[in-house]
């Protein structure tokens, strides 16, 4: 078994702003999908029938989408996890370097999102949601990472051989299987079917499927 190196969650610090993992992850999961999505876009795949992806499109659809994240994101967490801190505390809502972040909120935040983008840009929706399905999964391994950093969202008590000792208890080190599963399998597998033009809706149906599967 394996004891959890208790890894400080703070880069670094200068004075009152502190730089964390977490927001590190965060940063480096919508870098890495905005250069995907560009080099995606070079290649011109896209369903037949729709319009191409210029870089100005990229750039829009990657902002749009790291705010349907992090605003749904933070109201997930508030709404399924966070409300009775935040009715004690109000401010607690708006310091999110404290933490409290909601996948299944984000998830929500990027379909409004990307709908949204889709309706203003008079393109299908099915569409965007296609070409941007692939780029989730590289959120959720890099936020499980963050997750494993944190010291949160262990699995239950076990015997294996690769658990990690948390607080004299061996516990399935979670986080390690969907950042493994959700994150890079569930990519690897949509980047892929997605690297030829496939029927609308097909693609991202397909990461839903992957979700729903390794979850």
């Amino acid at each position: 078994m394996i004891a959890y190196p208790q890894i400080d969650p703070i880069i670094f610090s200068i004075g009152p702003v502190a730089i964390r993992w977490y927001g590190l992850m965060y940063v480096i999961g919508f870098a890495a999908g905005w250069w995907l999505a560009r080099y995606r876009a070079s290649k011109s795949v896209a369903t037949p029938g729709s319009p191409a992806w210029s870089p100005t499109d990229v750039d829009d659809l990657i902002f749009v989408g790291a705010l349907g994240v992090i605003l749904g994101g933070r109201i997930g967490w508030i709404l399924f996890y966070g409300f009775e801190e935040i009715i004690a505390e109000p401010l607690r809502a708006v310091r999110i370097w404290q933490g409290g972040m909601s996948f299944h909120g984000g998830l929500l935040g990027v379909i409004v999102a990307v709908t949204l983008f889709a309706r203003f840009r008079k393109r299908a929706v099915g569409d965007v949601w296609d070409f941007t399905a692939a780029l989730p999964a590289l959120g959720l391994f890099t936020g499980r990472i963050g997750n494993f950093i944190n010291g949160e969202l262990w699995g239950k008590p076990t015997d294996v051989p690769w658990a990690f000792v948390v607080d004299g208890v061996a516990r399935h080190p979670s986080q390690l299987y969907e950042a493994l599963l959700e994150g890079i399998v569930t990519f690897l597998i949509v980047w892929i079917y997605s690297s030829k033009p496939r029927p609308r809706w097909s693609v991202a149906g397909l990461f839903l499927v992957c979700y729903g599967v390794f979850r």
